[in-house]
């Protein structure tokens, strides 16, 4: 993996969606970064009641679930810790759509890295993972960023990164019967 600034820094933006009534949302925003040694995304569910009231079942809810969409920008995909922890969470908790916007893919290079893996199994519990393109780089810049002081300004080849990591990710994402067929033909020799 080749050398990148804040590589042990980890930014994640958030949008907090619940439905209020049939025909009204509620948002939220913020950010978090990693602290202390523990990774953003665990920081998150740790903030998660605070940010999500009802969505255990408890407090004002009369013991419903309340539903939220969470949007998660973020500046790496997550380890494959983080994502062993979302994926068990997730499996309890129906009632939350989880969507990962990342920058940069983590350790994602090798082949049989566990971190592919994990990407994996966040696919397999639902969430959505996808690149940042131009397009979420300037939301974020818009949402998250004081964007009085200046413009967003797209880095070189901010674009040309954005799909060469989509499709790398399109890769590692794919069902595992072409994994299967990868073992096959290699089984065969081809």
């Amino acid at each position: 993996m080749r050398w990148a600034r804040g590589r042990h820094e980890t930014y994640l933006c958030f949008v907090v969606k619940r439905r209020v009534g049939p025909e009204s949302l509620s948002f939220d925003f913020g950010h978090l970064r990693n602290r202390n040694g523990c990774h953003v995304e665990l920081v998150f569910l740790r903030y998660l009641g605070a940010l999500c009231p009802g969505l255990l079942g408890c407090g004002d809810t009369g013991g419903r679930r309340l539903s939220y969409s969470i949007t998660w920008f973020c500046s790496w995909s997550p380890c494959v810790n983080c994502s062993i922890s979302l994926s068990q969470f997730l499996s309890r908790m129906p009632n939350l759509r989880l969507r990962i916007f990342v920058s940069r893919l983590y350790f994602c290079d090798k082949e049989n890295s566990r971190e592919r893996d994990g990407l994996r199994m966040l696919k397999k519990a639902g969430v959505r993972v996808t690149v940042m393109s131009y397009k979420d780089f300037f939301y974020c810049w818009q949402t998250f960023v004081d964007r009085k002081q200046s413009q967003f300004k797209a880095w070189k080849e901010l674009h040309q990164n954005s799909v060469r990591l989509s499709r790398k990710l399109n890769r590692i994402l794919q069902p595992c019967e072409t994994e299967d067929l990868r073992d096959a033909f290699k089984l065969l020799g081809l």
